[in-house]
């Protein structure tokens, strides 16, 4: 029987990167599972059956799992090169799949690479679980058909050669670039990121108050304190259920889902929303002209 892809968003060329999220998501979650059990167990006098997980090492040295997911990721990378100018959508999609573990294997330990020690079970390990929630997203809504740059049409410059076509969408493309640039500088990350995808996000986040620490506040809010003190405020409004929501997941993940509780919710609050420092005296305090003034 001849299985059909054009189901709703699921199309022959997504069918990939489809597979792919869906090994990183299942990977993520196993391996979590997995590394919680052998926490969990890791004082158990019990003997070991062979089934039951446990740490994998050599002459004393722990070979954390990032390890298998840099070399799937490297080997199943080196697959899709190979087969991309004569491979079919079957093998794509198992190299994809590959990828997808070994990328979820790689981020699962980004806080160990990032600090270079073993903090995955540290606060600064919850590093880890941003960046796997960062890719889901931008894998996600890629599958679901959304183009980074969208807010010019793509097909504008395969179907029309001319010097205006061709013109507007370079000027479309770094427009989109600048406006990405004024929201990360304002420190709205989860903004720049998915507003690559959908621009209008990026027009509100240019338009918007800076948060309060980043690059933007520092260069034009701290001579201004009624402006500083707007952003402290609103982002500390802002922020609130954003941060529960996030510890509540990030605990469950962890393994510990419980909700938290105000003064854990405060404590984090204080660690991420702070003033930004006035910048030193021989530095303007102002950015170039051609940024936006708001």
């Amino acid at each position: 029987m001849h299985l059909s892809f054009q189901l709703d968003f699921i199309t022959r060329d997504r069918l990939p990167l489809l597979c792919c999220l869906v090994a990183f998501i299942l990977t993520f979650f196993v391996t979590r599972t997995i590394v919680r059990y052998i926490r969990a167990t890791a004082d158990s006098d019990a003997p070991r059956k062979w089934w039951q997980p446990r740490n994998i090492g050599h002459g004393g040295v722990h070979i954390h799992h990032v390890v298998f997911g840099v070399i799937l990721v490297m080997v199943s990378g080196v697959t899709m090169v190979t087969l991309a100018v004569s491979g079919g959508v079957p093998e794509f999609t198992v190299a994809a799949t590959f990828f997808g573990i070994g990328a979820a294997l790689v981020l699962d330990e980004f806080a160990l690479i990032l600090h270079l020690q073993d903090v995955y079970w540290a606060e600064d390990g919850r590093t880890s679980v941003d960046a796997v929630f960062a890719a889901v997203a931008v894998a996600g809504l890629l599958v679901l058909g959304f183009n980074p740059l969208s807010f010019f049409d793509v097909g504008m410059w395969q179907d029309d050669h001319s010097l205006l076509a061709r013109t507007t969408v370079i000027l479309g493309a770094v427009f989109t670039l600048l406006l990405a640039v004024v929201v990360l500088l304002k420190g709205k990350v989860w903004t720049g990121l998915v507003g690559m995808f959908i621009t209008p996000l990026l027009l509100v986040g240019a338009a918007r108050l800076s948060r309060p620490h980043a690059p933007w506040a520092r260069w034009r809010y701290t001579t201004r304190p009624r402006k500083m003190h707007r952003a402290l405020v609103r982002e500390r409004s802002l922020r609130r259920p954003v941060v529960q929501a996030k510890l509540w997941l990030q605990h469950a993940v962890a393994g510990e889902p419980h909700f938290p509780n105000d003064s854990e919710v405060d404590q984090q609050l204080d660690r991420e929303i702070h003033a930004a420092a006035a910048p030193p005296p021989d530095q303007p305090a102002t950015v170039p002209a051609s940024a936006s003034t708001v």
